[in-house]
Parts: structure tokens; sequence; C-alpha cells
């Protein structure tokens, strides 16, 4: 029995189960560490930490109940069944979390197998921005405004006439916020909110979860393969799991001119699309085209997720440039579930070192997106990846 504040298990992105999916197929006895980033210098009260911690406890209690087993075994297919049996019997296992504060500074490290680890990060970072607003007593707007901002959101993107999906579990105000958040999409998106990446809150308004993988997926590739291989065999071990279901790559783990170096005819064939994270997103879009058209196919039969910090603005120049010419979606995270008179967290937790099975000693890990504020792992491992990759 539950009595933390996440009650759920699938309350989470879709993305770590998929990953997770892969993970207990080819690489079992991986194991990861992730860290805590407080990118935006937030200071933490006294004592959140053990607050942080009794509910990290409680999450021990969480387990796959039949009613969600069902719901992924008909909406997921392509998740194996014995997957299925496994996530029935996991649990979060709170010695993997490792919690401090120094002052106003929080520390959180997560370490142990990766099939077990991969789950920690979403929800732990949902926690740590609940939590804050609880502890320091800030007042979020009532849930009537909620729904009416949520409301006026949509209904504005409708005019686009483009889709949009919600990406905004890890920096959400609080589970009762993101729940009035889909809930108002639901109701009143219709034809242009098409699903969600939190699966708890797909299955709970008859939605789609969506998601493919994450940076980690290819960061722990260039662990165990190198950096030259990251790309190319992370999306080779994807198509070798899922056959062409789940079909958009992330394209800037190791830069998108890295990318599209190995997004070669078949990956450009078989994958779906791409999806946008960092970096100018109409350079990103005439990249792709350009790549696509390089390789004979029509950019109109492919989709462009974007997904780097969107709101309605950027969202309508994004789509006023791209129509026409490529498809496109959109996911929109902190924009959705965190607009409620607050300042949004700048918070991240990302994997900082793996431990191949195979391999004699930990790796440290990056990742290097299209903007280089948003490198994360040490400066040596940055600047040797870098040299390999030919990245200026």
């Amino acid at each position: 029995m539950n009595t933390g504040i996440l009650t759920s298990i699938l309350d989470n992105d879709f993305y770590k189960f998929t990953m997770q999916h892969c993970v207990v197929k080819l690489f079992p006895k991986a194991r990861a560490r992730y860290k805590f980033i407080n990118r935006g210098h937030h200071a933490f009260p006294p004592g959140f930490d053990k607050v942080l911690r009794q509910a990290v406890d409680a999450m021990q209690h969480l387990q796959l109940t039949k009613e969600e087993k069902d719901y992924l075994a008909v909406t997921c297919p392509y998740l194996d069944p014995t997957y299925l049996d496994f996530l029935q019997g996991y649990r979060y296992n709170p010695d993997e979390v490792h919690i401090s504060q120094h002052g106003a500074d929080l520390e959180v490290i997560v370490d142990g197998y990766w099939y077990r680890t991969i789950l920690w990060e979403v929800p732990l970072m949902s926690l740590i921005c609940e939590l804050y607003y609880e502890q320091t007593g800030q007042q979020r707007l009532p849930d009537e405004e909620v729904i009416r901002i949520t409301r006026e959101k949509i209904e504005n993107y409708k005019q686009l006439q483009i889709t949009i999906a919600e990406f905004g579990t890890r920096r959400r105000h609080s589970l009762a916020v993101h729940k009035l958040v889909v809930q108002t999409l639901r109701k009143y998106g219709e034809g242009t909110f098409i699903g969600t990446s939190n699966v708890h809150l797909a299955m709970r308004n008859g939605v789609k979860p969506v998601g493919t993988h994450a940076h980690e997926w290819f960061m722990f590739h260039a662990a165990k393969y190198g950096f030259k291989m990251a790309n190319m065999l992370g999306l080779e071990q994807w198509v070798h799991v899922y056959r062409g279901d789940l079909g958009i790559a992330l394209s800037d783990t190791y830069t998108t001119d890295v990318f599209f170096e190995q997004f070669d005819k078949k990956f450009a064939k078989l994958f779906d699309g791409v999806r946008h994270d960092s970096g100018d997103p109409l350079i990103f879009a005439d990249k792709t085209i350009a790549h696509y058209i390089s390789k004979n196919v029509d950019p109109l039969s492919k989709t462009i997720i974007f997904s780097d910090g969107l709101d309605y603005e950027k969202v309508a120049v994004i789509a006023d440039y791209c129509r026409g010419r490529i498809g496109m979606s959109f996911g929109i995270g902190t924009d959705f579930t965190n607009d409620v008179g607050l300042k949004a967290l700048n918070i991240v937790i990302k994997m900082y070192e793996a431990h191949p099975e195979d391999a004699p000693r930990w790796a440290p890990v990056v990742k290097l997106s299209d903007v280089s504020g948003k490198y994360t792992g040490d400066e040596q491992t940055i600047a040797l990846a870098k040299t390999i990759l030919g990245i200026d």
C-alpha cells in the first residue's frame, strides 16, 4: 500500500519503459549512475533532503496492477509478455537513491543495475518539483484558472492545424496539476491533442502514451562501443528489438550533424522521423529536409517531433516554416504542466557514468547537444568526444 505522493508505477514517461524493455533484453548486467543537476541554481529549504527521502522511500510500495498490466499488453503489443511479467514484479529500491543536502544545495545520486535505475529519473524530478513548491509555501493558481489557461492553449494550437502531445511529467508543478492539464487537453483538444508521455495519465484518460528513447540510450552505447558507433549501434539495437515500431529517432546526443552522418538510407526509410531537442529548430528542419532529399526520401512522408522548451509563439513560427515541407508534431512539456503563476524549476537528472557488463571499469558518459551550454558530463570526456567525432 502506497502512502506517498506518487500513486502509480506508470506515473513516468513512456520512453523509460520502452528503454527498460530493451535493457532487460540486451544489457541485463550493465550498471548506471545518474546525478541531479540544478541548472537554475534553486535554493532548497532546510530539511528538504529528509522530506525527499521520505517520498522516495514510499515508492518501494508501488507495483504494477493487473489493470495496468492488461492495459500495456493491449496498448503496447511490442512489449514482450516476459517484460510485462518482469515489470509486475519490479519494485523501486530506495537504497539505489542517495540524497544529501549542504546548505541550500541538494545532491541526488542514483546507482545500480541500469535495468532498475532507468525508472528513477522522471519520478525523482517530479517529486523534487512538487516538494519544492510545497516546502517553500508557494501558492499556485486555483484549479479553475489552470483549466482555463490549458483550454486556451489547446484551442490556440487547434487554430494552427497541428498535432500536440504533452511531455511535462518531469518538471510539472504537481501530480494534481498534471491530472487537470491532461483532462483539459483531452476534453478540448480533439483532433489536435494526440497523447501524453505519462503512461498513467494516458491510461486514465484513454489517450495514447507517446515516446521512444532518450539521450541515455545513446550515451550508454558510447560507453560500450565508442563515440563513433554510438548513434549507429543505438539505432540498430532499437530496430532489433522493435522491428519498426516506435520509430522516432532522437538526433542530438552528439550533435545533429554527427547524427545525420550515420542516419543512412536504411534508417531514413525505416524510422518514421526524428525528434528535435536542442538548437535552432528552423535550422534543424532545413538539415532534416535536406538529408531526406539526399537519400531520395520524400520529407512529407516523415515527421519531425519538436520538443525543446516550446510555447505557442515558438510552435507557431516552426509550424509556419515547416508546413508543406515535412511532417511535424510537437511535444509541449513545462509550458503545459507548470504554468501556474510560479517560476518553473530548471533541473535535470542525467546519467553520468555507465558500466557495460564486459567493461573493466566505469566509463564517464556525456551528451553533446546542439547547444554547447546544454552539454552534460565531465570536461575531459566532452573534449575527447569532440575530438573523436570532429566537433568544433
